[in-house]
């Protein structure tokens, strides 16, 4: 998906606000790159690339059409969370079904309880994490000691953010799909909207358009998952592996502005984004975060309660509003060999250039609802 493709009648040549902001995280050591794409429903208002592929500055400066980012948890809510809807659409499986009816494995004392909904709320009672790369040794390992964990706490009570739930929702859409979560995830959503570039495992002849991660031994790592517990897993799992662009998640981000529907093309009925993004316990919906209201990181302060979204660990982020039709997308690098401050800087920048899209939206729209 390029966003030639995409780009709104009244073109932004620059945002001198959104520049500043993300500039202002590159100078202080959070990162050395970052595509921003700012957009509604109809299309995309800006759309940049800043800084560097990494801290040299001879080396690439990072393209929304082309260069690929490792999408870290932004996985749970651009592959398996539309996946989980297809399903649910189709009639294959019911939110409110227990997991272990799916996933017989998943049998211990009181599990019996967690159903699908619980697995997208994080209210399932699972700890957040497990070092599945140094506990286990094979993808068939890893999964079943997932499967054996134990429960911390009662299922449908307190929320607990747990990659473990979103490896467990990958594994359901495997089961109830009977085919690979990469590959029913690029048949729900992916092949749809023309989103060319979103891919689990991306092959060697696209690595020099990936954003890297990391260095090893002074050599520049991209094109290797950052997440060592995907990396046990094959490099698919519904909790991270997803690759990206900011051109194919602007599609992505207006087809939830446009209630399941982007231009001619319809992926989900009337009401189904509705329903999965219904604030529920705490700040979550289903799958997705809401925004707090009582801080200003990630969202900044012009966003509305409304705004739905996720972050991820190496440094990604995608914020939609529904009631100011805005999305907002920073992929940032922050992983890579940062020099200070790094997600502390990063949250605050997430929120500036919030402030910043909104500002925008407004200089370009003003009142226009169909902006």
């Amino acid at each position: 998906m390029l966003l030639s493709s995409l780009i709104l009648t009244v073109q932004i040549a620059t945002a001198p606000q959104v520049d500043a902001a993300v500039q202002g995280g590159i100078d202080g050591g959070s990162f050395p790159g970052a595509v921003v794409v700012i957009g509604t429903v109809r299309g995309v208002l800006y759309a940049k690339g800043i800084g560097h592929f990494t801290w040299d500055a001879d080396s690439p400066v990072p393209d929304p059409d082309s260069t690929l980012f490792d999408l870290a948890s932004l996985t749970k809510v651009v592959a398996t969370t539309p996946s989980i809807m297809r399903l649910v659409e189709q009639g294959h499986l019911d939110l409110d079904s227990p997991v272990v009816q799916h996933l017989p494995g998943f049998a211990d004392e009181g599990k019996d309880a967690v159903t699908v909904r619980h697995l997208l709320e994080h209210r399932s009672g699972l700890r957040a994490f497990l070092p599945l790369n140094t506990e286990t040794e094979t993808a068939k390992e890893a999964k079943a000691r997932v499967l054996s964990e134990p429960l911390r706490w009662d299922p449908g009570g307190r929320v607990a953010y747990s990659d473990l739930n979103a490896m467990l929702l990958g594994w359901i859409v495997e089961a109830v799909g009977g085919e690979p979560l990469n590959v029913l995830a690029a048949a729900a959503v992916f092949d749809r909207l023309g989103m060319t570039s979103t891919q689990y495992r991306p092959p060697r002849s696209v690595r020099t358009r990936v954003m890297p991660v990391g260095l090893w031994r002074g050599y520049v790592i991209a094109g290797e998952l950052h997440d060592q517990n995907a990396v046990r897993l094959g490099g698919v799992s519904g909790h991270a592996g997803l690759y990206s662009t900011g051109a194919d998640l602007a599609v992505y981000a207006r087809m939830w502005l446009g209630d399941g529907t982007v231009g001619p093309t319809t992926v989900f009925r009337p009401g189904m984004v509705d329903h999965f993004t219904r604030r529920g316990w705490g700040n979550r919906a289903l799958g997705w975060e809401m925004r707090d209201t009582t801080g200003t990181d990630n969202t900044g302060t012009s966003m509305s309660p409304a705004t739905f979204g996720h972050t991820g660990y190496t440094g990604t982020s995608i914020w939609i509003d529904p009631i100011q039709d805005l999305f907002v997308i920073l992929l940032t690098n922050r992983v890579f060999a940062p020099r200070g401050g790094s997600i502390t800087v990063l949250k605050r920048v997430r929120g500036d250039v919030a402030d910043a899209a909104a500002a925008l939206r407004r200089e370009v729209c003003g009142a226009n609802p169909s902006c």
